[in-house]
């Protein structure tokens, strides 16, 4: 199984001979990056927002999951939660299974979990998570989290690179919570072909993405902040 990450929250899961899933495409002139060119046979959307919706820009005919409950396509499984207490800020979290791993998906999770909610989520061996706040978890709510579910790899998202148009806080701030340092190796994608092939401890992997060119660093190593020629309006804050 492979996961790639394509900016913002959008991630590719692939795995050979089963169906692949896309979660949360964004609308690239509501977030900022390129437009994404992908195909896939399942999309996962988590909210109504431009940063987390847009299956327009999915190539193909794939099937669209917008919603809390239980689908098998393609030899897939995926279970759906609603996380979200107003239907005006509805969220729902996706736990995606690949031959006995499980990926959770938290799309614009704003708020740590119930007990009982995390119950329902069960076990979660890789963890999606947003870190950069902008109306989804910031930095020290996700560390809290991580702690309560314990997965074993960790792949942040939702964070500010230059390319990002929304005002959120950058990696370097998560990294910071976690007692990490920018200087961690960053992947071109996460690659993992069972169960016993996982860390034992949690694990942060931190992934770039196809435009990672474009991803600057400082010289002590944390990542640059976007200085963009146009101005953040709260339609962009509410973006995704």
């Amino acid at each position: 199984m492979e996961i790639t990450w394509y900016g913002h929250s959008c991630f590719r899961i692939t795995e050979r001979g089963m169906g692949s899933v896309i979660c949360d495409p964004y609308d690239y002139q509501a977030i900022g990056y390129e437009p994404l060119k992908l195909k896939s046979d399942i999309v996962t959307v988590s909210c109504d927002k431009p940063g987390h919706n847009y299956t327009a820009g999915i190539k193909g005919e794939p099937f669209v999951v917008d919603g809390p409950g239980e689908y098998e396509i393609n030899n897939v499984f995926i279970n759906g939660y609603k996380t979200s207490q107003k239907d005006e800020d509805s969220n729902t979290i996706y736990i995606i299974e690949y031959n006995g791993i499980f990926i959770a998906h938290l799309g614009d999770l704003n708020r740590i979990p119930t007990l009982s909610e995390l119950e329902n989520v069960g076990t979660t061996h890789i963890l999606l998570i947003p870190v950069g706040g902008g109306g989804a978890l910031n930095s020290s709510k996700a560390v809290e989290l991580i702690s309560m579910i314990k997965p074993n790899v960790v792949i942040p998202m939702h964070y500010s690179v230059p390319l990002t148009k929304p005002n959120l806080d950058p990696l370097s701030k998560f990294l910071k919570e976690m007692g990490i340092t920018q200087t961690e190796d960053v992947f071109p994608s996460y690659k993992v072909n069972n169960v016993a092939q996982l860390p034992e401890e949690t694990k942060v992997i931190i992934l770039n993405h196809p435009q990672s060119d474009e991803m600057g660093t400082t010289d002590e190593g944390e990542t640059d902040e976007i200085s963009s020629s146009e101005p953040i309006t709260d339609e962009e804050n509410h973006a995704g």
